[in-house]
């Protein structure tokens, strides 16, 4: 078989030229779709990470997952070895909130079903997803503001002492009270229960740590989280 011959096998087959319209459009579509799923995730998400840094991911995710289906859908030989190429792939990413995986599903589903042919029934279903999410978040009641768990942690020499930590919320008129307080000869780690109280303030406590150590490790809670 000559080179002419096999190129044409691999590009020219009326079936392959025929339905490269169709793929095209399901591919645009999905994109789209997957557009509108990120404008709703930065509007109605509740995540406390940048919405719209990991919206971006959608669109991506959603054309991906339409051109491998697209591809293997017709061919068992290929859904296998799709199968084979995925259990070598290992994902790192941490998802920190379940919102955000709820959100990643709902991107593959938009692949999954352009890429199998069902448009329309996709387009319904995410419309009426998108009116649920919408319902969800006019109907529910306004947060309480939460209290914080403030944990503190600072490493010897320049260990800190409680005393400069609890002075230091003082200064920025936050209130707080110590749940825990671990010391060792390496370091000293003192956890908080803190009263609600604006970012700013929590920024400049922040700031007046990291000049009493520089090597303290801050990190907040919402008490929520910590719930059944």
């Amino acid at each position: 078989m000559n080179k002419e011959q096999t190129l044409l096998d691999l590009f020219g087959t009326p079936n392959a030229v025929s339905s490269v319209p169709t793929f095209v459009l399901n591919l645009v579509l999905a994109a789209l779709l997957s557009f509108l799923l990120g404008l709703v995730y930065i509007r109605f998400g509740h995540s406390l990470s940048n919405r719209k840094l990991f919206a971006r991911n959608f669109i991506l995710l959603t054309v991906t997952t339409t051109l491998v289906i697209s591809i293997v859908k017709s061919s068992l030989a290929l859904s296998l070895g799709l199968v084979g190429a995925l259990s070598i792939v290992r994902f790192r990413a941490a998802i920190k909130e379940p919102e955000e995986l709820a959100y990643l599903f709902l991107a593959i589903s938009i692949g999954l079903g352009f890429g199998a042919g069902q448009a329309l029934v996709t387009a319904v279903a995410l419309a009426i997803i998108i009116g649920i999410i919408a319902v969800q978040h006019r109907t529910a009641k306004p947060a309480e503001a939460p209290n914080l768990y403030l944990t503190v942690s600072s490493p010897a020499p320049q260990a800190l002492r409680v005393t400069q930590i609890l002075e230091a919320l003082a200064q920025t008129g936050a209130s707080a009270s110590l749940k825990r307080l671990d010391e060792t000869p390496e370091s000293i780690e003192a956890a908080f229960l803190l009263a609600p109280t604006e970012a700013g303030k929590l920024e400049q406590f922040n700031r007046r740590l990291r000049d009493l150590s520089a090597g303290v490790r801050i990190s907040y809670l919402e008490d929520r989280g910590l719930g059944s």
